[in-house]
């Protein structure tokens, strides 16, 4: 089953978005491990079209918010309201009810917007004067930005970006799929429908086959040596996170139950490394400022080739 889902999924997907297989599968990983998506480029390069196709292949109850600079907390959780009949203040959810929610352009909003999705990341809840709600199963966040580059964005700040499972980086597509996507917009693509590849009611089975996915003593050694070696560089002043760790070995075992294993393998943690664990290194500034210093991916790659992995 999980070879066919990861193959359905793909060809749901490519119906409308052209070329994003590796950004669809990743977006898969992610829901499979519990977690949320961080997706980043320029504008117009497929990054909402994506999140809005994947949400319909999945079946789920979907939400978008476009994050604004006027936009206020209870914009996306919600608030009490006053009813004049009843003569009380009732709670009022907003759009973070939902399965999966697409925070568009999340660093346009202040950071104390961009915080009122810290708890129901982490736990899955919201908390408002006391009254507490938990969040529909399953919850996932997809969030899309711009590069910090940009007029009008804020920098997400480091709680937050180590509460994304992965950062996904859109690049500009290549020459052959850049005239495919002209092609079907001449045609409509957005007009295309997409059938879910599974019911709501699988989705449990899902999860429970991916805890089952076993992860040998010897490959949390190698996890836990990654990231030692990640806080030990000179040109790196915040390091992989224990929670990066936690998150890497869950998203591996997803990847390995798409695989078709039951059983998590270095090569699956050589795959996930760089969009799990990139966006939660901070390089030291001065190197950056003499650029000297090369990206976190890069960092990430010399720390995986300097720490040996079990055979």
């Amino acid at each position: 089953m999980a070879g066919d889902l990861s193959e359905r999924l793909l060809k749901g997907v490519g119906k409308v978005v052209v070329g994003r297989e590796k950004e669809a599968r990743l977006l898969l990983v992610a829901f499979l491990a519990h977690g949320h998506v961080l997706l980043e480029g320029v504008p117009g390069i497929s990054k909402t079209l994506l999140a809005k196709v994947f949400s319909s292949c999945m079946g789920l109850e979907f939400k978008r918010v476009q994050f604004t600079p006027d936009m206020m907390p209870l914009d996306i959780v919600g608030g009490f309201v006053f009813n004049l009949k009843s003569r009380e203040f009732d709670f009022r959810k907003g759009p973070i009810f939902s399965n999966i929610l697409l925070a568009d352009e999340i660093n346009r909003a202040p950071p104390k917007v961009q915080s009122a999705l810290l708890e129901g990341m982490q736990e899955r809840q919201v908390t408002i004067e006391g009254h507490t709600e938990l969040l529909p199963e399953p919850f996932m966040v997809v969030a899309t930005e711009n590069p910090v580059e940009f007029h009008g964005v804020y920098p997400l700040p480091e709680g937050q970006l180590d509460r994304f499972m992965m950062k996904v980086v859109f690049e500009y597509p290549e020459g052959a799929v850049e005239t495919e996507i002209l092609r079907r917009n001449l045609n409509g693509i957005d007009l295309i429908p997409v059938e879910p590849v599974l019911s709501k009611e699988q989705i449990p089975k899902l999860f429970r086959d991916v805890n089952s996915v076993k992860v040998s003593d010897e490959i949390l050694e190698y996890l836990s040596s990654l990231a030692k070696q990640t806080r030990t560089e000179e040109r790196v002043i915040l390091g992989a996170s224990p929670r990066a760790i936690v998150h890497l070995v869950e998203a591996a075992r997803a990847f390995a139950f798409l695989d078709g294993r039951d059983y998590v393998i270095p090569d699956d943690i050589k795959e996930l490394a760089v969009p799990v664990l990139a966006h939660r290194i901070g390089l030291e500034q001065s190197a950056i400022l003499k650029g000297t210093s090369p990206d976190t991916a890069t960092i990430i790659r010399e720390a995986m080739e300097k720490v040996r992995p079990p055979r």
